[in-house]
């Protein structure tokens, strides 16, 4: 028998508010599948919740999909004490997210539960969220830059706010360090970071030593590890875009950080082959490509009177493939692409940014000509030397022989040394540029005297 009056005050506890539908019948579970529950006798919509009773208490699923009298179900926690024939109650209303400005510096889980040990989170109930999509044609559109502190993106991949960024790189490549590296150095209101699918270890390092206790002060963290369920990590993601909004609405300035989007890919393709969707492009189902570009639409800037969500969202490339079909899929509905390049972080550069494979679309819109020209001159230096690596390399280049080449050759070093960054240090958007002004008045100094 399901104990209604402890459920809700273990709901309560985590801000949520939920109740057994007065008019359904309660139905029961049939079938255990993998990670999906099937019940009959259940008449409840996609998207709604139930409690399942089981040997260790009562466990929250929520409905992914029917057929016929069928109804599946995918849990929030594991299916461990759950028993044949268990009843399943529809409940009448969804969890609430604790929306309210007490989030700043707190950890919650991907329903929106605190994990951080500093008890409940009051919510705001004036504030309503309605889930709809901003009318194209009534945001603002995206005219000023967003100081990120890190010297190689303000200077060569400047962002702007409102814009929603890729971040590209493989495994092990140093993506959440860039992350944490823009926590400090934004000049936006709020951070949203949410962390999904990673080990559940650098959740822990990522708060304390990347985040730091300033960079908390004004960020809330929304954590569901690779061991959370598939529901989890796929409601982390949308809890972090919708706690974005939230605080958007309210006229704040947004820095939203997913890492990474590729697990919240990976969460829709296992919800949705346990269901019975047939895969398509490499094993992924058509509603992940679906879903992709319904969760980017949600940040940017909002309408009048309301503020920007700037967003960078971290995309893991099996093999440093860049052709990756969640890679290729992100890139197409992003506004730019920042590439962490595997041979510049096995040498020890770092940010191991790739300036050459990466590229911010509005950067033209929220730069002056001065700076794209300069940005654009340095790029060619450095490429000229990348193109040119191997002959120089082997000895197989001779001094003078291009004064082009012998510049880049020259600036190199110094090209480096300004690309890279350590963790904690903070380089705002005025000095990137004035330290990009002094490497070009160099290059033109030494081609002069080539002359």
């Amino acid at each position: 028998m399901l104990d209604y009056n402890r459920i809700t005050d273990r709901l309560k506890n985590c801000q949520t508010m939920i109740h057994p539908h007065k008019t359904s019948v309660a139905g029961r579970l049939v079938r255990v599948v993998g990670l999906t529950l099937e019940a009959v006798g259940v008449k409840a919509p996609v998207g709604s919740q139930c409690l399942v009773e089981t040997s260790q208490g009562d466990l929250i699923a929520e409905v992914v999909g029917f057929e016929q009298e069928k109804t599946y179900l995918m849990p929030e926690e594991s299916l461990q004490g759950v028993l044949p024939g268990a009843r399943v109650v529809p409940l009448s209303t969804k969890a609430k997210l604790p929306f309210s400005m007490e989030l700043l510096g707190r950890v919650i889980d991907g329903v929106g539960k605190p994990i951080d040990g500093k008890g409940p989170i009051k919510n705001l109930d004036t504030y309503q969220y309605s889930g709809k999509p901003i009318n194209p044609l009534s945001r603002r559109a995206i005219t000023e830059p967003l100081d990120v502190g890190v010297r190689s993106i303000n200077s060569f991949l400047t962002v702007g706010t409102g814009q929603r960024m890729g971040l590209f790189a493989g495994s092990g490549v140093g993506k959440s360090v860039l992350l944490g590296m823009m926590t400090k150095g934004t000049t936006a209101d709020v951070i949203v970071v949410g962390l999904i699918g990673e080990r559940g270890r650098e959740v822990k390092e990522f708060i304390e030593e990347i985040l730091g206790e300033e960079g908390r002060k004004r960020a809330v963290v929304v954590a569901a590890p690779a061991d959370n369920s598939p529901l989890m990590r796929l409601k982390g993601c949308e809890t972090a875009v919708q706690i974005s909004e939230y605080f958007r609405d309210q006229g704040l300035n947004v820095l939203l950080l997913i890492d990474s989007i590729t697990r919240y890919a990976q969460a829709q393709r296992e919800i949705a082959l346990a269901v019975g969707e047939p895969p398509a492009t490499k094993g992924y189902p058509p509603s992940v490509f679906s879903k992709l570009p319904q969760l980017v639409e949600r940040a940017g800037n909002g309408g009048e009177g309301q503020g920007s969500i700037t967003a960078f969202f971290t995309v893991l490339t099996e093999g440093d493939d860049l052709q990756d079909p969640i890679a290729d899929a992100s890139r197409a509905i992003l506004d730019g692409h920042i590439v962490l390049s595997r041979d510049l972080a096995d040498s020890g550069h770092y940010p191991a940014v790739d300036i050459e494979a990466s590229i911010s679309r509005v950067m033209p819109m929220v730069t002056g000509p001065e700076h794209q020209q300069l940005a654009q001159q340095l790029k060619q230096v450095y490429s000229l030397y990348q193109q040119n690596k191997d002959l120089i390399s082997i000895g197989a280049y001779s001094k003078g022989s291009d004064p082009r080449i012998d510049q880049s050759i020259t600036l190199l070093p110094v090209i480096n040394f300004f690309l890279q960054q350590k963790i904690s240090e903070v380089i705002p958007y005025e000095q990137s540029l004035s330290q990009l002004q002094e490497i070009i008045s160099a290059a033109q100094a030494h081609a002069q005297q080539g002359q």
